[in-house]
């Protein structure tokens, strides 16, 4: 079997998020959501910009079905040195990542799936808050698809 790829407008491939706590969420646990993955490091100058607007879009779009997950990438600082960081976020953030979101050709990359499970956006790059706005609110407006 190929291995599966991200593609845009394909359905996103299943992934497992080990977030900080040690918790397991997975793609199927996010249906009916719209999902943001940002894979951020620390040495990052644009993440450490991006992170808190994502950050607080995050807290403000929960209430209509977002889902941001910030992802450590392997080459950040080790997870001791981010406690505090992690615990000022509001936003879920993940230590590990299984499934097929690599590897990446720069950091901030960023996901975006809509709440059909369908990869809608993928690419490098810091989002400001004109491009969460234009990116995200359509698909926060779709509705929940059937099961």
């Amino acid at each position: 079997m190929a291995r599966e790829k991200v593609a845009i407008d394909a359905p996103a491939p299943d992934f497992e998020l080990t977030l900080i706590g040690g918790e397991k969420v997975a793609l199927a646990d996010l249906k009916g959501q719209v999902v943001l993955l940002n894979f951020w490091a620390t040495w990052c100058v644009p993440c450490r910009t991006e992170l808190p607007t994502l950050d607080a879009y995050y807290s403000l779009q929960k209430k209509n079905g977002l889902r941001v997950f910030a992802v450590t990438t392997q080459d950040s600082a080790p997870l001791g040195q981010l406690k505090k960081l992690f615990a000022v976020l509001r936003m879920p953030s993940a230590k590990r990542i299984k499934g097929p979101y690599g590897p990446l050709t720069g950091v901030p990359t960023n996901f975006i799936i809509d709440r059909s499970g369908t990869v809608r956006y993928a690419k490098a790059g810091a989002l400001d808050l004109d491009a969460l706005n234009r990116l995200l609110v359509p698909l926060l407006r779709e509705p929940v698809p059937a099961s």
